[in-house]
């Protein structure tokens, strides 16, 4: 029975119990080895011990997915932003090797909309699904007067393991090693920003058809970040990988650099991987300098593996393609220390 006093707040309990009862079905499509307990407890479980790993090291990290909600509002498109949700969380914690073995979220907005919560919900369990963890928890906060009708937001937390024997921290890394690239599906979540800017300030109706990107504008823009738990962990055990990048926002500039010693440096060879047209569209509409694009966006890079040689690349693009993903050998490390030079 809902509260009239909590009503005149604001706040529908009744719509509260109907988004738990729609989401459950979603969580339980999620559960996965060592996954325990059910929606609805103070706190999600997991059993650690079940996984049989010698020395295992917990990875986590949590993030959400920044003003590219803006354009899921305006698409009125919700069942992939939760997709990106996890995607920013899991590839941070696969950067160190990490398997990742739970997600939790947290959706935050003005007024309950069950079909709304739920649209979302499903797209986070489509991402802990291709991300191979379990949703063994979240919160949904109704604050009326915090959020504009039809808006909300939305975050998560994932926790990871990897033995560690196996953590990559990057003490391998040295000069010579070879950078393989992964493509990305688009601009991820990162730089969305400048994206709405661009948009806006060119009064690019997001509804409409492009050419130019072979798709609705908005439709493009809300591709769901590529999630690459399952394919690098394959790569890992065949592999010696000595560094991971995932390229969010600050692009090549300050994410690959992360996996780097001081006295090293980078050499990017533009033109070893296909640039996507959403980042053609958004340089050209935007007028943004080409090499700033680098420094903003992932230009159709998602991750990046630092592996010793020519034949260790040749063998993680080959697993990577059995995955469905293109990868390319994108340039090395240098001991050109501090310089991340991209050249074509």
């Amino acid at each position: 029975m809902g509260s009239k006093a909590y009503a005149s707040g604001g706040v529908d309990l009744e719509a509260g119990y109907e988004v738990v009862r729609r989401i459950k079905k979603h969580v339980a499509s999620t559960a996965r080895f060592g996954s325990m307990g059910n929606i609805g407890s103070f706190g999600g479980m997991f059993n650690l011990a079940a996984l049989n790993i010698k020395e295992p090291i917990l990875v986590s990290g949590t993030d959400g997915v920044g003003t590219k909600l803006k354009i899921a509002f305006e698409m009125d498109k919700h069942d992939t932003i939760g997709i990106d949700a996890v995607a920013m969380c899991v590839n941070d914690v696969l950067a160190q090797g990490a398997e990742p073995l739970f997600f939790l979220d947290y959706y935050a907005c003005g007024h309950n909309d069950p079909a709304i919560v739920e649209a979302v919900v499903a797209g986070v369990a489509e991402g802990c699904r291709q991300a191979g963890c379990a949703l063994v928890g979240g919160e949904t906060a109704e604050m009326p007067g915090m959020y504009s009708d039809g808006e909300y937001d939305i975050a998560g937390f994932t926790t990871g393991v990897v033995d560690k024997s196996k953590l990559i921290d990057g003490e391998k890394v040295k000069v010579g090693d070879i950078l393989v690239g992964i493509a990305s599906t688009g601009v991820h979540s990162n730089g969305f920003s400048l994206v709405r800017k661009i948009i806006n300030d060119n009064k690019i109706d997001l509804h409409s058809y492009s050419e130019e990107l072979n798709g609705v504008v908005g439709d493009v823009l809300l591709t769901p970040t590529r999630i690459y738990c399952k394919q690098v962990l394959d790569v890992m055990k065949d592999v010696d990988v000595h560094g991971v990048a995932h390229i969010t926002g600050g692009g090549f500039d300050e994410n690959i650099p992360r996996i780097l010693k001081d006295n090293m440096g980078l050499d990017i060879v533009e033109g070893s991987w296909p640039i996507l047209p959403v980042f053609k569209f958004l340089e050209k509409y935007g007028r943004v300098d080409h090499r700033e694009m680098f420094n903003i966006y992932n230009m159709g890079i998602g991750m990046v593996l630092a592996v010793s040689n020519e034949a260790d690349a040749k063998k993680a693009i080959e697993i990577l393609a059995k995955h469905g993903d293109k990868a390319y050998v994108i340039g090395k490390i240098t001991d050109n220390a501090g310089k991340v030079v991209i050249h074509k």
